[in-house]
């Protein structure tokens, strides 16, 4: 069965455009006929725009900025007109053990947390006075933000906040009926993602293969997904479709967590 979506005339933001998850969501917009801004801070963002323009057809371009530096996040929104849908994916995802006595983790630690979170209030932030009533924002938490592993307390933490944001902006921006629902990906096969499990893997003393058959033992469908399986979840969330469906934080995760 396919379902389709229709954003022909709407604008779409997405953070951390350039690659995996924020990559995957952008084509699936312009694939819809959104007009799609990408923006991430990495030199690939301009690759990327023009590689989903040439593959779906529709105007997408690319804008390079910091999100963690305000102005330069107010500089880059000023020109994007009317904004029908903000995607907020951008982020970091790097391990921060609280044991850890090197300097350097607690430099990562407000790292993480200055992108995931102050990031993600920055672009929130600046582009509201582009949104109109019927506006729709999603946030990438994650299915940690909905649990937590040992070794990973930035991001966790960050995780858990980005829901707690996502709530709260639903409540005060419910008025102007501006829709805010968060998305927690389980294991999804990204650059982040792979990085961690290797990670994990070595702090366990197993392979990643063995760690990968035993993040599917508690699945209940098998395998680790790939980024295009998770962006339906955000057109339907940003879809009349969901004209219900504000506040919530929805895993998609192939059932790893029930809760």
């Amino acid at each position: 069965m396919t379902i389709s979506f229709d954003f022909n005339g709407q604008t779409v933001l997405v953070t951390g455009g350039s690659r995996g998850i924020g990559f995957a969501v952008a084509k699936a917009f312009a694939t819809a006929g959104a007009r799609v801004c990408v923006l991430a801070e990495d030199a690939g963002i301009e690759q990327a725009a023009r590689e989903i323009a040439v593959e779906t057809g529709s105007d997408v371009w690319a804008q390079r900025c910091d999100i963690t530096d305000r102005r330069a996040v107010r500089g880059a929104l000023e020109g994007i007109g009317r904004l029908d849908v903000l995607v907020n994916n951008a982020g970091v995802e790097l391990p921060t053990p609280v044991e850890d006595d090197h300097g350097a983790i607690d430099d990562a630690f407000a790292h993480i947390i200055d992108v995931n979170v102050m990031g993600t209030w920055w672009v929130t932030r600046a582009a509201l006075p582009n949104m109109r009533a019927g506006g729709r924002i999603l946030i990438t938490s994650s299915i940690w933000g909905r649990t937590a592993v040992p070794g990973f307390a930035a991001y966790v933490a960050s995780k858990h906040a980005l829901i707690g944001l996502s709530r709260t902006l639903s409540r005060e921006l419910g008025p102007r009926s501006i829709r805010v629902n968060a998305v927690c990906p389980g294991w999804v096969r990204t650059e982040a993602s792979l990085r961690s499990l290797a990670v994990m893997a070595q702090e366990q003393g197993v392979s990643e293969d063995t760690l990968v058959d035993s993040i599917a033992a508690d699945q209940s469908l098998e395998g680790l997904m790939e980024p295009d399986d998770v962006a339906g979840l955000y057109l339907y969330l940003a879809s009349e479709a969901a004209a219900n469906v504000t506040g919530q934080a929805i895993p998609i995760d192939r059932g790893e967590v029930m809760a």
